[in-house]
């Protein structure tokens, strides 16, 4: 399989293939990767001819005090992952290859999708994942790109994206894939310490108690507010546990609702910080198709 750094090494790898009868697959990664970015890669492969994924540690969607220059990196290790996933190239651009001197463009998604849930305590983020998920796609140019649904405000605003600037490529969002307790796998767990990580999974437990709230009470509806209080007290007795946001809002548009019911797709999402990790969930409460 190829190591490739540049749009160059890219565009010679396609010469070698023919793209005009082959399907192309994407996986866009910031690397370290784990069960979850796998189970993408192989969705790809399933659904493609080829598949690409990239590793690239995108300082744009990093904040201030945020973990850029910790954040782990080891691309011969993540080469090795994807390779044995499936993946026939992985791209691994330096950060002056995505960002030529003297760039300048950003994409932003405006509005209340971009200023919510992750967007009011990251002002910068979804910019940052906008703007390089665009060069990412303009490069690359996959038929279909495949993102996890833990990250389920990011496939809501990369949709949003894709459908205003009228990109090309299908978005495939995958189940959350998760520890034996739930946890959703994610790069930041290691960070955790043993007390952090036992207590880390409440955030399933609370998501999965308001599921099943739900599916329980006749006729599939319940208070939002009431489901949210049950999701953050499960959380909040964990002693080491400080809650950023537990909200339900509407899976598609991410707007606020106060009713959850079989009408509309429900998805309950939650930030919690353990020490100076911060970690996401998050799951659709309409039982036929939560996760």
């Amino acid at each position: 399989m190829s190591l490739i750094g540049t749009a160059r090494e890219w565009d010679a790898f396609c010469t070698r293939h023919n793209r005009k009868n082959e399907t192309l697959g994407f996986v866009p990664t910031l690397g370290c990767l784990h069960e979850g970015h796998l189970s993408l890669i192989r969705k790809a492969k399933e659904q493609n001819d080829l598949v690409a994924v990239s590793v690239f540690v995108n300082p744009t969607q990093f904040g201030p005090g945020e973990d850029y220059e910790a954040y782990p990196r080891d691309i011969e290790r993540d080469h090795r992952l994807a390779t044995e996933a499936g993946a026939d190239v992985v791209f691994h651009p330096a950060a002056e290859e995505i960002y030529p001197r003297g760039a300048s463009t950003e994409v932003e998604v405006k509005g209340p999708l971009t200023q919510k849930l992750c967007g009011a305590s990251r002002p910068i983020h979804f910019k940052g994942v906008a703007t390089v998920v665009s060069i990412l796609f303009h490069i690359i140019g996959p038929d279909r790109a495949y993102f996890g649904q833990k990250d389920a405000q990011q496939v809501a605003v990369l949709k949003k994206m894709v459908r205003d600037l009228h990109i090309p490529v299908e978005l495939v969002v995958c189940p959350i894939v998760r520890e034996a307790d739930g946890l959703a796998k994610s790069s930041r767990n290691r960070y955790l310490s043993p007390a952090e990580r036992q207590q880390a999974a409440a955030l399933y437990r609370g998501l999965q108690q308001a599921r099943g709230y739900l599916a329980s009470v006749a006729g599939g509806c319940a208070d939002a507010a009431w489901l949210k209080e049950m999701i953050r007290a499960e959380i909040q007795a964990q002693p080491l546990a400080e809650v950023e946001y537990v909200e339900i809002l509407d899976s598609d548009t991410l707007d606020d609702i106060h009713t959850v019911g079989p009408e509309k797709n429900a998805l309950a999402a939650v930030a919690v910080r353990f020490g100076k990790t911060r970690l996401i969930d998050n799951m659709i409460l309409t039982p036929e198709i939560g996760r």
